[in-house]
């Protein structure tokens, strides 16, 4: 590598320091106020589990000492409400907005801007809420968790907090004193989005119905029509009884000091608190005696497909004593090793979750830990007794009362009745209101926007500085070869006798018409059957023999050019060293002899395709608004709406000619002359990964210049000769009691210098600006900025019950940014926040991606970072002022939401 980039000297692990030093721990052993229980190699998973206790409170511990630098932490504690009201969701949103430490508004998202962290945030499960936030700095995890300990643990939360977060009565407009009073709630609004998503919905219901008799028969996050029957002193109770240390199951991971992050939780939580019984445990469900039935409803999805859109979905108990294939078991096995030896980048918080649930209710989480030992005892069960599985299945399934048969069907009417329940559920509300009562209403309102306007005074958080960021990444060693003409990138590394495979097939040649059905193939081809094997078969054999084979529709924006980018398919797959012949052999089968002949199956793949399309829209319909923007602004957002936007989501009445769609499309597949492959796996064994490549039909070239050019030559770049950007409102009308809002803007490619300014500048109008006017004064979900490779700058806002004043938000903040109404230290926090995403970690299986995939690489990388810690105030209003301004820029705005009037009335906006 050349210039200043630091070279990656060894692909091997770190000593394994960190596991020995943690097998030093004796049962029995105190440290800093808590007793060592039980120490446990976990070899399966390269690791040592230390279980502790606190002596005073009971608190649990579990720490788990692995060599990986993106260290974990996570506090959870069991809660289990006994109404729909939504106490524990509502107490996870107010905890968080100030403590007595930290008593600035909303401190765990200001830490954004003050830390590198990994991953920030908490989650609310049905019996459970759990914190967890991950860095890969030492100073940064300590300041994080100071942060977390005083907020869980000594909250202020304050009454204006709970109306921001949980729910409020308020005038519509608060400065109006005459405009109708109406529900409001930063919870409510994301359930009412959330009871939307039909998925949603059914899982909730079921697990309703199926364990009715304690917590589980309500909606912990709570029910849009019950979250306004909750108080704010039953908030404050609820935390007294579950956030306290006895209550509370702390987590961590990574290769920090065990003892430093014992002596802060001591210090600076529980050494305030005595030992209680918080009364949480969740009694067993009494048996049933005979099975039950229920049916329920939900809106009708106007995008959904025919004839689904008007049938029922059904699930219930239809196993019978059928036998095992033996194949069939070695299929599960063989996932269970992949997921053993496959190293994700946030490993530490997938443990997190997996042990979550059988920790919280006083189960032993290190067995769960053990998954070798469990599958050896599995194995034996099978030997010692045939029939292992059969009386299991007969116990559990066949023979068991408990049976529960939960059917939906969309109506029509269902949206409309939930908003006239809304309605009813707000006018009983009103009409119990005394003159005082309105009074208090209307200066609460006042006062919160006062609060929520103000300029917030962060200086008590911890921080990072940015001279705290290093100043030169560490590069990614590849090899290039090539194969009869293609390109193929060579990554050794750790992969733990994993391979991974990527294939890019560009489709320049393709004709425009067959564009439209690019995301079906891929969702398809790999789930027909190929060549002698049926779809179940093929299924088995891809579980079998790999950790997965997937297609999906690429557009990749030139890092140097906004009007030129690459179109294609691309092919991703993995599997264990011994298998690779057999993972090749089976995309050979997939893309030579598909299996379009079995017409049902062709139907139903094209029916659950549409159904997940339409499906998706609710819980992601922020993604379609902003790609939706974007279509109009570069060639590139064309096609990606073409593949991933709307017009793929409305295109699902499909031909009778999907079948000859499909084979015309295979035809433009695999071409040599438009082809590049990556193979990531570990250094001894790639020379034979190389052979196994050539037996695929590839043949890498000996003898080449193996360094890298400066871009990705081979990246195979179109330029639409007629394409000319221009402006556009769309306006989608749904059934949905939320919008999802999404404007774009042109700006700048990768490569120009002014890129990184609008990467600051995005993070800081986020979190100095919108943040404040969308989400605590606006109510919704969550909305911000954020720029991305494709040249675009993007406002968004998600589950959102204001329309046009987010939009005038949107460009509130541009004004806000044009006139430097921002700090230099704003300006520093904004890179902390720029850096930590830059500087996220990346797995083993993915490295060298970014530059087999998108032409950017260390070179480029290393550039980019330059100029993101050169990035000025000025810069900042330069950038605002040229690119986003008024009468500068090139924008397109993307509303989905539900049928509004002023919109259908303005001709500037089309209305679909």
């Amino acid at each position: 590598m050349e210039g200043n980039i630091k070279v990656q000297k060894s692909w091997r692990h770190h000593s394994t320091s960190v596991t020995e030093k943690a097998l030093s721990y004796k049962a029995g052993q105190s440290i800093h106020g808590f007793r060592v229980r039980q120490v446990t190699p976990v070899p399966d998973l390269c690791l040592t589990a230390v279980q502790l206790s606190h002596n005073v409170t009971g608190a649990e511990v579990l720490h788990l000492a692995r060599d990986d630098s993106n260290n974990l932490f996570s506090v959870q504690f069991r809660t289990t409400p006994r109404d729909s009201t939504g106490v524990p969701h509502v107490l996870e949103h107010t905890v968080l907005c100030g403590s007595h430490k930290y008593p600035c508004r909303d401190p765990f998202f200001r830490m954004m801007s003050h830390s590198l962290a990994t991953f920030m945030n908490a989650f609310t499960a049905s019996d459970y809420t759990i914190y967890p936030f991950s860095t890969q700095n030492g100073k940064d995890f300590q300041n994080l968790l100071s942060v977390y300990l005083d907020a869980v643990f000594f909250p202020s939360l304050h009454e204006l907090d709970f109306w921001q977060e949980g729910w409020r009565l308020e005038s519509e407009n608060p400065t109006d004193p005459d405009s109708p009073l109406v529900f409001k709630g930063v919870v409510f609004n994301e359930m009412k989005g959330a009871f939307a998503h039909s998925e949603s919905l059914f899982a909730q219901h079921l697990q309703n119905k199926l364990l009715p008799a304690h917590t589980y028969s309500v909606v912990s996050a709570g029910d849009p029509l019950s979250i306004p029957d909750l108080s704010w002193e039953q908030l404050r109770w609820f935390h007294t009884r579950h956030y306290h240390p006895s209550n509370a199951r702390f987590f961590t991971y990574g290769d920090l000091p065990l003892e430093q992050h014992l002596k802060q939780i001591e210090e600076q939580a529980l050494s305030r608190f005595d030992r209680i019984d918080p009364d949480t445990a969740v009694p067993p469900q009494p048996r049933w005696q005979c099975p039950r039935e229920y049916h329920i409803r939900c809106g009708s999805n106007p995008l959904a497909p025919e004839p689904s859109k008007q049938s029922c979905l059904t699930v219930s108990y239809l196993l019978g004593d059928s036998g095992f294939e033996e194949e069939r078991i070695e299929a599960l096995l063989h996932k269970i090793e992949i997921q053993l030896k496959h190293q994700s980048t946030h490993f530490g918080l997938a443990l997190a979750f997996y042990i979550a649930p059988c920790w919280n209710h006083d189960g032993d989480p290190v067995p769960m830990l053990r998954i070798g030992d469990n599958v050896t005892q599995f194995k034996q069960c099978l030997k010692d007794n045939p029939r292992y599985l059969q009386e299991k299945i007969k116990q559990y399934f066949k023979d068991n009362k408990h049976r529960l048969t939960l059917s939906m069907s969309p109506d029509q009417l269902y949206f409309e009745e939930q908003r006239r329940a809304e309605e009813e559920k707000l006018q009983q509300k009103v009409r119990t209101l005394s003159d005082g009562n309105r009074k208090e209403i209307r200066e609460k309102g006042l006062q919160l926007l006062t609060i929520q306007g103000s300029t917030q005074d962060a200086s008590c958080l911890p921080s990072l500085k940015v001279s705290d960021v290093a100043p030169v990444i560490t590069a990614t060693p590849l090899e290039m070869g090539m194969a009869a003409g293609v390109p193929v990138q060579y990554s050794p590394q750790p992969t733990n006798g994993m391979v991974y495979f990527r294939a890019l097939c560009g489709l320049k040649t393709l004709p425009e018409d067959l564009k439209i059905y690019i995301p079906l193939f891929c969702n398809i081809i790999t789930k027909l059957g190929c060549g002698s094997l049926d779809y179940r078969q093929q299924s088995q054999q891809m579980e079998m023999k790999t950790g997965g084979m997937v297609v999906s529709p690429q557009v990749v924006t030139d890092p140097g050019n906004l009007d030129t980018y690459e179109q294609g398919i691309l092919l991703t797959s993995s599997c264990l060293e011994r298998n690779i012949s057999s993972m090749f052999d089976l995309w050979a089968e997939i893309f030579n002899s598909p299996n379009f002949e079995d017409e049902e199956r062709l139907r139903v793949l094209v029916m659950i395709s549409a159904q997940e399309l339409s499906n998706g829209i609710s819980s992601s319909g922020h993604r379609y608004a902003m790609t939706r923007a974007g279509h109009t602004l570069t060639s590139a957002g064309k096609l990606q709406e073409t593949f991933d936007g709307m017009d793929q989501v409305r295109c699902t009445r499909m031909p009778t000619t999907i079948k000859q769609r499909m084979l015309e499309i295979k035809k433009y597949i695999l071409d040599q002359q438009d082809m590049r492959c990556a193979l990531n796996a570990t250094p001894q064994r790639m020379s034979k990964m190389t052979l196994h490549v050539e037996e695929f039909g590839l043949s890498p070239s000996k003898g080449q210049d193996l360094r890298l050019p400066a871009r990705n030559s081979s990246m195979s770049l179109f330029q639409e000769p007629t394409f000319t950007p221009c402006q556009m409102k769309t306006y989608f009308e749904l059934p949905f009691p939320v919008n999802f809002i999404g404007e774009s803007v042109r700006t700048v490619p990768f490569t120009h210098q002014g890129y990184a300014s609008l990467v600051i500048l995005s993070h800081m109008m986020t979190t100095k600006f919108l943040h404040g006017e969308i989400r605590e004064k606006g109510g919704a979900y969550g909305g911000g900025a954020m720029m991305d490779h494709s040249g675009l700058f993007s406002f968004y806002s998600y589950r959102d019950p204001n329309c046009m004043q987010t939009l005038s938000a949107f460009s509130r903040a541009v004004e806000w940014a044009k006139n430097g109404k921002f700090s230099q230290q704003d300006v520093d926090k904004a890179k902390l926040s720029a850096f930590a995403a830059v500087d996220v970690p990346v797995a083993p299986c993915n490295k060298g991606m970014d530059h087999f995939l998108n032409g950017v690489s260390d070179e480029l990388k290393q550039e980019h970072r330059e100029r993101l810690f050169a990035v000025t105030k000025q810069d900042l209003i330069a950038v605002a002022t040229r690119y986003l301004g008024v009468g500068q820029q090139i924008h397109g705005v993307a509303i989905l939401g539900a049928e509004n009037e002023n919109i259908r009335r303005d001709p500037s906006w089309v209305v679909r």
